[in-house]
């Protein structure tokens, strides 16, 4: 039985001069019949399908939440233009992409401190990043075969993501730990005393807690693997508080309406103690974060051990805390001259 050939419209050329169709039409097959020489898929396959096929494997390698974020972003700056979502993949070109790239860019902040104002560097790498992945996905399984269109319009920028510079002491802590609401005391206690993003900290629920060892298990973080954190007797004092006569399913760091703390709400009210405590502009729950694990950098802690506490890779701390390491590195050296 002879077997069917592939077949593909190329469409009327409709918004071309009937001069230029025929040559438009030539140079839309010879691309065709380039993109099969080289192993592409047969098919339709648009942006929209990229992006719907990245999702399911993020869901599968990554977990739930890194899922969640590539759909949320997907829907709000690619499948919001329905004319670009339902573009095939072929016919991608630089121009396209770059059109793409410069509405995305031109659209303000609806977060954070750049709230209304253009997207900083730091974002607009964020939002392009699980783009890139897709259109890249989809050409490793051979629905377009060459990244020509995007390779270089969607390279991330460079130096978009400075080093961290807002810190807060030990004592500016203790002072928002103070000022902090009744329900929100906790919570920002843990985030004073663990390098913890705040949605792993507040995704913890009673379980998670082992109060013979003086052990958390982390289970719902950036990227899909647990882990254990022992706890010193200090901080396992603030679990052994917010775990007392709880039920196991029950969220460890509550709000005063018993659910758990999330981004929004607590976006709010630790910014409510931050005007409280009189702390610097911009300190957010993420400068908790950063400001202990700059703790430990500068307490001597190598800095796989800092990662692994933190749940980060030893190349993320070296990119935003290296430059810490220098006073550690001086004592070290005095240390030989003893």
């Amino acid at each position: 039985i002879q077997s069917k050939k592939p077949m593909k419209s190329l469409g009327e050329f409709r918004e071309l001069p009937k001069n230029q169709r025929f040559t438009a039409a030539k140079q839309e097959a010879e691309k065709w019949f380039l993109h099969l020489g080289r192993g592409g898929q047969t098919g339709v396959y648009t942006v929209a399908d990229a992006c719907k096929d990245y999702v399911k494997n993020v869901l599968t390698t990554k977990g739930r939440k890194a899922a969640d974020d590539a759909s949320a972003r997907f829907k709000n700056y690619v499948l919001d233009d329905q004319a670009f979502a339902n573009i095939e993949l072929t016919k991608l070109t630089p121009q396209i992409i770059e059109k793409w790239l410069d509405r995305v860019r031109l659209r303000p902040s609806t977060s954070g401190p750049n709230r209304g104002k253009l997207r900083s560097a730091s974002t607009l790498n964020r939002d392009v990043t699980p783009f890139r992945a897709a259109l890249n996905c989809a050409m490793e399984h051979g629905y377009i075969s060459t990244d020509f269109a995007w390779r270089n319009k969607l390279k991330p920028i460079k130096n978009a993501d400075t080093k961290r510079l807002l810190y807060l002491d030990k004592e500016q802590r203790k002072q928002l730990i103070n000022v902090s609401a009744p329900d929100l005391k906790l919570f920002v206690e843990g985030l004073c005393k663990l390098p913890l993003r705040p949605g792993a900290l507040a995704s913890l629920v009673v379980r998670d807690f082992d109060p013979r060892l003086n052990v958390i298990q982390i289970t719902d973080d950036k990227g899909k693997a647990s882990r254990q954190l022992e706890l010193p007797d200090s901080v396992a004092a603030i679990f052994l508080k917010a775990t007392e006569e709880q039920m196991p399913q029950a969220p460890i760091f509550r709000r005063e309406n018993d659910k758990a703390w999330n981004k929004d709400s607590w976006k709010v009210a630790i910014n409510d103690a931050v005007l409280a405590a009189g702390l610097p502009n911009g300190t957010t729950a993420y400068t908790l974060r950063h400001s202990t694990i700059t703790d430990l950098v500068h307490a001597g802690v190598d800095l796989l051990t800092v990662a692994q506490i933190s749940g980060t890779s030893v190349r993320m701390i070296e990119k935003h805390y290296g430059h810490l390491r220098s006073k550690v590195v001086k004592n070290a050296l005095e240390h030989l001259n003893d």
